[in-house]
């Protein structure tokens, strides 16, 4: 008798309890975007624009972590989405040439993204990269 009183109040507070979850896959909610190149010349004047094709696009879910957790390439005309969010914060980014970094480094377009409710679809602006010709 003693055990069922206990498994009894086991379940309620369980059932009492509120599971939340963290920002991430599992959800059914949305973010999308667009990437575009700017040609830039010598002097720092943009020559030309066009969508960026087949560029990766990352995300990292939630505020904690600095790695990316998935990636998409851009579509032919530069859009991309990440499906199936849960509310939480994101962040978006890409890489974008840097004359001026060491190495070769490239430098980091970041967008940081808030999904409030589930079922939203958050559009964020176009994010512009850069390619020095």
């Amino acid at each position: 008798m003693k055990k069922l009183k206990i498994l009894i109040l086991a379940i309620i507070t369980l059932s009492f309890c509120t599971c939340t979850k963290s920002a991430g896959l599992g959800g059914t909610s949305t973010i999308k975007g667009k990437v575009v190149v700017d040609n830039i010349n010598i002097l720092g004047t943009i020559v030309d624009s066009y969508d960026a094709q087949d560029l990766d696009v990352y995300i990292i879910y939630g505020k904690e972590n600095s790695t990316y957790d998935d990636d998409q390439k851009t579509s032919h005309d530069g859009s991309f989405e990440f499906n199936y969010l849960n509310p939480g914060d994101y962040e978006i980014f890409v890489y974008s040439e840097c004359m001026f970094c060491p190495q070769g480094q490239d430098s980091l377009v970041l967008k940081s993204v808030k999904i409030s409710n589930s079922n939203e679809i958050n559009e964020i602006n176009t994010i512009h990269v850069v390619n020095f010709i």
